[in-house]
């Protein structure tokens, strides 16, 4: 089963194409640019790229995966939007996955880990696994310093993404390089269970976790002194 899979949730903008199979979860194509301020710009033509690097065509595909953040308001929107639209029009399912989850899942070492993405505003995005990968706190969003007294009352021993490399200090937990972003492969590979039992489509809510930035105005402001 060829499957797309987008996230949007960092500035890693992330399209690639997976064969979803009894066997397990194979790459088949994958474009990602780190860039937080082109989502909209960038992950439509990696679609496309991915698709012409498999010699695919949507109508090929038999099932989207998104990434479901948490993330910034903006930048999350843009491929759950591209998920959504393309699964009604191709009439076939979309899954949603946490984005952490692929972050916090392949850095499971028989220990906690905390995985944590940027939130801006000088908090994170964060969560804490298991030794098996299993998600047992969060996601969050807090400051670095909370995250970090939570994850020690967790157990965590090592720290991965993007956002424990900007506040390795405040978090004073070892901290692997890899992965910095949600791993599209392990996307994929975390609903490969619906994928494969054919389960229906899933509405695809965003985890924002906070309001945006932008709100309506509530009243009229007096142009005349």
């Amino acid at each position: 089963m060829l499957v797309l899979v987008v996230d949007s949730s960092t500035p890693a903008v992330t399209a690639a194409l997976v064969d979803v199979s009894a066997d397990g979860v194979v790459s088949r194509a994958h474009r990602c640019t780190v860039d937080a301020r082109a989502h909209g710009e960038l992950l439509a033509p990696q679609v496309d790229a991915v698709l012409a690097d498999a010699d695919a065509r949507p109508r090929d595909l038999t099932a989207i995966v998104a990434g479901l953040g948490p993330g910034p308001f903006t930048g999350l929107r843009v491929g759950l939007v591209t998920a959504a639209t393309m699964g009604q029009v191709l009439g076939i399912p979309t899954y949603g996955v946490c984005s952490l989850d692929a972050i916090g899942y392949p850095a499971a070492s028989g220990e906690p880990v905390l995985a944590a993405s940027d939130a801006r505003r000088k908090e994170l995005y964060w969560a804490v696994y298991d030794g098996a990968g299993q998600r047992i706190v969060g996601p969050e969003v807090s400051t670095p310093a909370v995250a970090a007294v939570r994850a020690r009352e967790l157990g965590a021993t090592i720290a991965v993404g993007d956002g424990a490399h900007r506040y390795a200090e405040t978090l004073d937990l070892p901290v692997r390089v890899e992965p910095r972003y949600p791993d599209a492969t392990v996307l994929a590979l975390l609903a490969a269970e619906r994928i494969r039992a054919g389960a229906p489509g899933e509405r695809l809510t965003p985890l924002y976790l906070r309001r945006p930035d932008a709100v309506a105005a509530t009243g009229r402001k007096p142009v005349l002194p």
